[in-house]
């Protein structure tokens, strides 16, 4: 990574106007996202040419509809910082007009005015930064674009991921593409993103600054000793009292396990006699992803942590809907937000059943 004192940049960026400093956002996030990688132009084509196979192939084999105008853009880790710095705004914008001045929310002191859309910024680019380091793809963040996007390929994360696990390379890149594909359907379903959105954005705008730890931070910015050991204790969260808690999560990882695990049951189902070693992949992954949780950004306010340990139930509801009752009734789940399996339901497709069935239970 370049040899440079983040915090020295901090200062001479912090009086950016906006409120959200996504100049300091943009800083932090090429800087973790490390040396820009070229992409090897022959591997740029077998990828293209995999993403629009699984485009065609998952419609034939699954019947969910993806976007034909949906193009496909292979990028490095910078170039997923580039692409995707402002994709998750929805997470900070609520905050971020609730302490500006113009809405009466912001801290008396005007000393203190520039340092909240700093520290927005730093969540923004450390979050941002850390999936480029981390994510195997959009549909692997947890969370989704503010707006629908091209299907992304993050190269360098995809080839790791296959030679630490030893897994077959071209099996991988099938399978990448054909998650792509799907988690971009399933997003660009009527209600899916905005509901999703809407409950990232409620939780993010519940949270409290607390005005006190802001005002020791702004003490210690001329020193930045002090500054970085604020930064290592409990990062900027700590001016938030803290990372978002569990249970007010809750609501948010219950939908994106039901997103995650369904996309699981349509990949199974595209996949098959393409992808032999899927079982590998899956188990590969689910390691992959315990490693990531355990390594979330230091201080971080927001995690993208993702929840496929949970996923996998949902995935076997699916299974176990469509055995049953057939592939309209797992189709049920996505008519609206209602409909999704909570948590319980999850190991009981018969209460399930129940509960959304019933008014048409052949239908």
């Amino acid at each position: 990574m370049p040899d440079r004192n983040l915090l020295d940049e901090l200062m001479k960026l912090l009086n950016q106007p906006g409120p959200i400093n996504w100049a300091l956002a943009s800083q932090l996030a090429d800087h973790l996202s490390g040396p820009a990688e070229p992409v090897d132009p022959w591997l740029a084509e077998e990828y293209l040419e995999l993403a629009r196979f699984a485009q065609m192939h998952t419609y034939q084999a699954t019947g969910i509809q993806s976007d034909p105008g949906t193009g496909v853009v292979l990028v490095d880790r910078k170039g997923w910082v580039k692409s995707n710095l402002r994709s998750f705004h929805y997470l900070v914008d609520p905050l971020a007009g609730r302490l500006s001045a113009e809405s009466g929310g912001f801290p008396s002191n005007p000393l203190l005015k520039p340092l909240v859309p700093a520290l927005l910024g730093m969540q923004m680019g450390a979050m941002v930064g850390m999936m480029s380091e981390q994510v195997l793809g959009l549909f692997d963040t947890g969370i989704p674009a503010a707006e629908p996007t091209e299907i992304t390929v993050l190269l360098p994360n995809l080839e790791s991921f296959s030679s630490e696990h030893g897994l077959d390379s071209r099996q991988v890149r099938l399978w990448s593409a054909l998650h792509e594909v799907i988690h971009d359907a399933l997003l660009r379903r009527s209600w899916v993103r905005s509901h999703l959105i809407e409950l990232c954005r409620s939780t993010a705008g519940a949270v409290e600054l607390d005005i006190a730890t802001m005002a020791d931070w702004y003490e210690n910015l001329a020193d930045p000793g002090k500054l970085e050991e604020l930064f290592q204790k409990g990062g900027a969260a700590g001016l938030f009292g803290g990372p978002i808690g569990e249970e007010a999560l809750a609501p948010i990882r219950n939908v994106i396990a039901v997103l995650e695990g369904y996309g699981s049951f349509l990949v199974d189902q595209a996949s098959g006699g393409l992808l032999p070693d899927l079982s590998s992949i899956r188990s590969a992954m689910s390691s992959h992803h315990q490693d990531r949780n355990a390594h979330s950004a230091p201080g971080s306010l927001f995690k993208a942590e993702s929840s496929a340990g949970l996923s996998n139930r949902v995935t076997s509801l699916c299974a176990e809907i469509e055995r049953r009752w057939g592939r309209a009734a797992v189709d049920r789940i996505w008519e609206r937000p209602e409909n999704l399996p909570s948590p319980p339901e999850w190991d009981d497709a018969t209460g399930w059943a129940a509960r959304v069935l019933l008014d048409n239970p052949f239908g």
